[in-house]
């Protein structure tokens, strides 16, 4: 037997929120299966696979319109976007365990109060900085990407008034 939901049903099942849902069909990213006789959404657990690599694209730092791309042209399968999120995840992982192990190194050191070589310092600076910086390189790629796109879109639009003018 399928289940379905209505929409306020899966904002809170899900933790997003009316609006977003109803924004996400707006859009054409996420339409529900069906609706009921009074024209209230309905959505199945298919819609529930979507949803769910939706909001995995949107965490790997797809712009909504990118992740409309991806999945409108199937360019990734539901199973390699999971191994994409859990990827990134365990590099996040590992990069917060060594920030975590330093930190604890260097707590250890002053409730002992043993003096701290310069390296624990360096060290400790390093992996802050590493993990600030790969945050960094992640936003700046994802604002070029999206750049690349706009300006793509103006030299189009600049070409449709050019024929338009001839």
């Amino acid at each position: 037997m399928e289940r379905y939901w209505k929409v306020g049903d899966l904002a809170k099942l899900t933790g997003l929120t009316v609006r977003t849902l109803r924004f996400y069909d707006q859009i054409g990213l996420f339409s529900p299966s069906g609706q009921t006789d009074s024209g209230h959404r309905l959505y199945d657990e298919s819609d529930l696979s979507r949803l769910q690599q939706i909001v995995s694209l949107k965490e790997l730092g797809l712009s909504l319109e990118e992740v409309k791309s991806v999945l409108n042209d199937k360019q990734f399968s539901p199973l390699e976007i999971v191994s994409l999120q859990m990827s990134r995840i365990k590099e996040q992982i590992k990069l917060q365990q060594t920030l975590l192990e330093l930190l604890q190194h260097v707590s250890k050191s002053m409730q002992g109060k043993e003096p701290l070589a310069v390296e624990d310092f360096t060290e400790l600076l390093q992996a802050m900085k590493k993990s600030h910086e790969k945050l960094v390189v992640e936003r700046r790629t994802s604002w070029e990407h999206r750049l690349d796109l706009l300006g793509n879109f103006l030299a189009a639009e600049e070409e449709d008034w050019k024929s338009k003018e001839d």
